[in-house]
């Protein structure tokens, strides 16, 4: 099943966050902070029809995106979170 997003919405999933510190710390799962940093699967129509905005963001892009932004479904056993594109701070080159 795939997800596709309506309006301004887009659709991420999160990226892996390190087990270590640079410093060479192991991190307990309970002291992990939560990452802000997700790949794009999927923008709505409302992004890719819009001549200036649709070359902001596309599938694929890593950003960074508002600590609590957005709604968190689990599809097919992945944890997606659909978010505005309001909410995406930055693309990560």
């Amino acid at each position: 099943m795939s997800v596709k997003p309506l309006g301004e919405r887009v659709v991420i999933k999160m990226v892996e966050a390190e087990e270590k510190t640079k410093s060479g710390i192991v991190l307990p799962g309970t002291a992990k902070e939560k990452p802000q940093v997700a790949e794009v699967l999927a923008v709505g129509a409302g992004i890719t029809s819009d001549e200036k905005k649709k070359d902001e963001i596309k599938v694929g892009d890593k950003v960074i995106f508002s600590k609590f932004a957005g709604t968190e479904v689990k599809v097919d056993g992945d944890e997606l979170i659909i978010i505005k594109l309001a909410d995406v701070l930055a693309v990560i080159e």
